[in-house]
């Protein structure tokens, strides 16, 4: 049986370019809305549990705005054992953060969350993905930095660009989750809406 295309509008409640771009490879319409959601770990909270509160979070927060629509949501955690790594912001805290990650694995929790505002169902899911970084020099990672400025990203480094460099190894399911949005994961939440990828 041939799945119908929904009329229900998809938004993609992200400001992430890198998001956007991810979700155009699936050549499907859909609008964006950035919600703005304090991203603040809660005490005591996992990685993958702040990953998957603050994604849900998100979508909540644009469906108050679409009340007829699918809301695609994702939040990305990266850990180092249980520490937080979050975006840097700015040189001087990524600096720190690759001086602290170098030589060692980070997971990245990707949570996905998809939300049809008109029913109120939903679907999650959580994606990791083991990255374990060379062994780097202050030389090397001030040099990465201000080639790239990976400020907005966790862990500092941006896999799809310059920093593959500063990685040794990667293992895990999607390698999409890693740039930020699970798009095996997405497909599969998408067409069980009813929406036609291929």
């Amino acid at each position: 049986m041939e799945t119908q295309q929904i009329t229900s509008k998809i938004i993609l409640g992200s400001g992430s370019i890198y998001r956007k771009e991810l979700l155009q490879r699936l050549r499907i319409p859909f609008e964006i809305c950035n919600p703005q959601v304090d991203e603040t770990p809660l005490a005591n909270e996992l990685p993958e549990q702040t990953a998957g509160r603050l994604a849900e979070a998100k979508a909540r927060a644009v469906a108050n705005i679409y009340p007829q629509a699918l809301i695609i949501a994702s939040d990305q955690v990266a850990a180092l054992g249980d520490k937080h790594l979050g975006k840097p912001l700015n040189h001087v805290n990524a600096i720190e953060q690759l001086r602290l990650i170098q030589g060692k694995e980070v997971i990245f929790y990707t949570a996905l969350y998809l939300l049809n505002s008109a029913t109120n169902s939903a679907q999650s899911h959580i994606t990791p993905y083991h990255v374990k970084y060379r062994q780097l020099s202050d030389q090397q990672i001030d040099h990465y930095l201000r080639t790239e400025q990976p400020y907005q990203c966790a862990g500092s480094a941006k896999s799809e660009g310059l920093g593959i460099a500063l990685i040794e190894k990667m293992t895990g399911d999607d390698p999409t989750g890693l740039i930020g949005l699970p798009l095996i994961a997405l497909v599969n939440m998408l067409m069980a809406e009813g929406v036609r990828i291929i």
